[in-house]
């Protein structure tokens, strides 16, 4: 049986991650950070499974991932841990590159101190590329604009390094804008999901956002996490993009997912300027050539079929929680 080691377990990405690797019989221990109130609802379906161990730890506690990668031994490694959040890495800048840049180091050291033959996934993004024209791929030149984009870009070349100078086999996925219905409620398509069932179910009348005209490239989690696991089954360590290759605006985006629930979202959205970012990403949009060619990996769903997707879900959810 594999075994697998996730960062990042409870996540979005983490839990989607969990479900497929037991799908696939593995054995599977998740990093979670100690807090006062437990933050597992993502997994809290799979506490039973006796192939799943959660272990206490922090990507910026290098002793921590020491003690746990030389016990656990795994057989692959996802480090899918990081401050996420690109306005709030602008407010939390040394927060940001302490748990994405060096949590990052500090786990591939781990890895190369315990002298193990395992293989290790960095999940970097395509907010490494910024300011850089679309479309984006592996080959594309970096140009971040936030400290969440520079964080990753040092991640991503360290995993670099890593595989280069000590032949460990690592890779890196650079991953468009992944949505799902387990996405954090402060990320823009799930507050425009939450926003339409609110207003369908009379709980509120209006959604307030920032910047309507940035462009994303977005696809489904759930599909993006099969192309990370293929990543790592491949002969040889490659950087992949994943992307659907369609560029959607948020306005388009609220157009989606407010005609779904049968409403106009011009009735309903507002403008605030405090939702901008300092410095904005005006356009990403992938090029997943060489994951299609080489993993055999091409995403299925776009951002109509995914806006319409998380609605359902969004508003099943709260319409059980307000008992109807």
């Amino acid at each position: 049986m594999k075994r697998a080691f996730i960062t990042g377990i409870t996540g979005q990405d983490g839990s989607y991650l969990t479900e497929l690797l037991l799908e696939k019989d593995y054995e599977v221990h998740g990093l979670v950070r100690r807090s006062s109130t437990l933050n597992r609802g993502r997994i809290d379906h799979l506490h039973e499974d006796p192939r799943l161990t959660l272990h206490y730890g922090d990507l910026t506690d290098g002793v921590s991932l020491a003690n746990l990668v030389r016990d656990i031994e795994p057989h692959e490694v996802y480090n899918l841990g990081a401050q996420s959040h690109v306005k709030v890495s602008f407010e939390m800048p040394e927060y940001t590159a302490s748990t994405d840049a060096t949590g990052t180091l500090r786990l591939l050291e781990a890895i190369r101190a315990a002298k193990l033959d395992c293989r290790f996934y960095q999940a970097s993004t395509s907010e490494m590329f910024g300011a850089t024209p679309p479309p984006q791929s592996e080959k594309t030149v970096f140009y971040p604009r936030s400290p969440y984009g520079a964080a990753k870009v040092y991640a991503h070349w360290v995993t670099v390094n890593y595989r280069e100078a000590y032949d460990l086999f690592a890779v890196s996925g650079i991953l468009f804008n992944h949505e799902s219905p387990r996405r954090g409620e402060s990320f823009v398509t799930r507050k425009i999901t939450l926003g339409v069932a609110a207003i369908k179910l009379g709980i509120t009348d209006e959604l307030v956002l920032g910047n309507l005209d940035s462009v994303r490239d977005w696809g489904y989690a759930k599909e993006y996490v099969e192309g990370m696991w293929r990543m790592l089954q491949h002969d040889e360590p490659q950087d992949y993009a994943l992307a659907t290759g369609v560029g959607t605006t948020v306005r388009e985006f609220c157009e989606y997912a407010f005609s779904h629930a049968g409403l106009d979202w011009r009735d309903h959205v507002k403008h605030n300027d405090a939702y901008e970012r300092p410095t904005e990403v005006d356009a990403l949009i992938g090029d997943a050539t060489k994951a299609r060619e080489v993993l055999g990996w091409k995403a299925e769903t776009e951002a109509k079929g995914l806006a319409e997707l998380m609605v359902d879900a969004d508003l099943d959810q709260m319409a059980r929680l307000l008992g109807r």
